[in-house]
């Protein structure tokens, strides 16, 4: 389980292996983006095969799954029980969440969009709890509401939380 404390220094040593060209979270950040492209794609290609009656959309939904997965492995490390589905659920999710808030912010629904891109956020951010193993999978049914893990002590709710450390860990703009 990971407390106040052990995030902090988590976030040294990101910060510290950053320094050191060891890591870069902002080429992960990319690369968990084009997954989201990647899943969509699949969708697509399904959805087309299955309107037109064309196998050959088919046979692209197996290509783009094989090149899915392999890109999928550089982030989800030694997962554990469903944590390959969920994060790549996840992942579907923010994205398809980003693409219809995208809809109502170009119709004007700015409230409906704003209220999607929050959710999308809240789930990708999940994902890289999850996947940076700051969420402890194996004691969620233990963890009592808006906490991060049993430890937690701090004031917010889940999301929010997740939010602020995605935030502090991957940030794009810093090269």
């Amino acid at each position: 389980m990971i407390n106040q404390e052990k995030i902090n220094k988590l976030l040294e040593k990101i910060e510290s292996l950053k320094r050191e060209q060891k890591m870069d979270l902002s080429s992960d950040e990319d690369l968990s983006i084009a997954i989201m492209n990647l899943v969509s794609l699949e969708e697509h290609f399904f959805f087309t095969g299955a309107k037109t009656g064309k196998e050959k959309y088919f046979d692209f939904v197996s290509k783009i799954r094989e090149i899915r997965k392999e890109l999928l492995k550089q982030i989800v490390k030694e997962p554990e029980g469903e944590i390959w589905c969920v994060s790549k659920h996840l992942l579907a999710a923010t994205m398809r969440l980003i693409e219809v808030g995208q809809k109502y912010y170009a119709q004007n629904k700015r409230k409906e969009a704003e209220n999607l891109f929050k959710k999308a956020y809240e789930l990708y951010s999940l994902f890289w709890g999850i996947n940076l193993k700051v969420i402890d999978i194996g004691e969620v049914k233990e963890i009592k509401e808006n906490k991060i893990n049993i430890h937690d002590e701090g004031k917010g709710d889940l999301m929010s939380k997740l939010n602020d450390l995605v935030q502090k860990l991957i940030d794009c703009c810093k090269e």
